[in-house]
């Protein structure tokens, strides 16, 4: 029998992994508490996503454990033992913004859970591929002070530093910054990651995120970017751009790009490896273009206001380089750009508004 377990799999990204893995795997094990309901208020359950896969897919386990319990989580990897072969570890709390509010729940369920799902893994199934979502919150604010111009609609790197044309890679340095204590949680579960590869020489990966996307977002006011805008563009709910003047730039990934990766990586693994994983420059947008997109899109004239005020350590411009991926697996390359993915998300966000 072969196994795969993703956690957070009611969110996006895990949802993504599941339905991916659905026919690859004899029994995909989902682990998933609904927390994301608890940090974003209705608007962030995925339980509509949970009962969607229970629905769709008659191989999928689904399992109401919290991964900071490590009892549950004990009993979950003794049931499947040496048959896991896949760990996709996506369950996370995610905003920088909820994380000040409760650094001690944070830390826990980013920091704490991301050890036990590796203990786990090391004590009873070492030899399975472990893959961890990781943020370019772990670069702090660092990427605030490279040299960026301003245009009409955006940000962008100045042309005289070709270092970082394609977007910014994996050896900028996440040391000496401003993290946000989302960010300082996720770097403590990074380097977990990276440590469990390079010490225990387990297969691990860090993968880390720009903006993760996609049309199964259960996107809210903290985190979500693109789903929460279109979500607004639908419903006329007032939407607030935070500083920098809306030229703020991501680039965005869709989920199932992303699983991709995972995938790539789970045929050929590297132990201990960390990459950048965003849409580059193939999918990235500012605020400003991503609200006229969402207006072009919907048909719908946004109701946004605008706040002087950025978030604490924001990034202005973060564009990934995915170049050391690419070179590791020339095989994978972006399906969805930004048009696509913003089209996908309308349609399945007004089927369920």
């Amino acid at each position: 029998m072969s196994v795969a377990i993703v956690t957070g799999s009611a969110g996006l990204i895990g949802s993504e992994s599941v339905s991916f893995l659905a026919d690859k795997f004899d029994t995909v094990v989902g682990i998933d508490n609904n927390l994301r309901q608890y940090f974003f208020g209705e608007d962030g359950s995925t339980k509509w996503n949970r009962e969607r896969l229970a629905n769709q897919y008659d191989n999928y386990k689904h399992y109401t454990v919290d991964i900071r319990d490590t009892t549950a989580l004990q009993k979950v990897f003794e049931e499947y033992g040496s048959a896991v072969q896949l760990i996709i570890h996506a369950a996370a709390q995610p905003s920088h913004d909820w994380a000040a509010r409760e650094p001690l729940t944070d830390f826990s369920v980013n920091a704490t859970g991301t050890l036990n799902m590796l203990e786990m893994t090391r004590q009873f199934c070492p030899e399975a591929i472990f893959i961890f979502t990781s943020t370019n919150k772990v670069y702090g604010d660092t990427p605030n002070y490279l040299p960026l111009v301003e245009t009409e609609t955006r940000w962008e790197i100045d042309s005289s530093h070709a270092y970082y044309k394609h977007g910014i890679d994996e050896h900028m340095s996440i040391d000496h910054t401003k993290h946000s204590l989302f960010g300082a949680s996720k770097v403590a579960a990074d380097v977990l990651v990276q440590e469990y590869g390079k010490y225990f020489g387990m297969k691990t990966a860090v993968f880390r995120g720009g903006c993760l996307t996609g049309p199964n977002h259960s996107g809210a006011q903290l985190h979500g970017f693109l789903a929460y805008l279109m979500k607004c563009a639908i419903t006329g709910n007032q939407y607030t751009i935070f500083g920098y003047k809306g030229k703020q730039v991501r680039d965005n990934i869709h989920s199932n790009d992303l699983v991709n990766m995972f995938w790539q990586f789970y045929q050929n693994p590297r132990p201990g490896e960390v990459y950048n994983a965003g849409g580059g420059r193939f999918a990235n947008c500012s605020m400003l273009e991503a609200i006229a997109l969402c207006e072009n899109i919907s048909g719908n004239k946004m109701n946004y206001t605008y706040s002087d005020t950025n978030r604490i350590g924001d990034h202005i411009w973060y564009i990934s380089d995915l170049s050391k991926f690419k070179q590791h697996y020339p095989e994978w390359n972006w399906k969805y750009d930004l048009t696509v993915t913003l089209e996908e998300m309308f349609n399945a966000l007004r089927s369920r508004l």
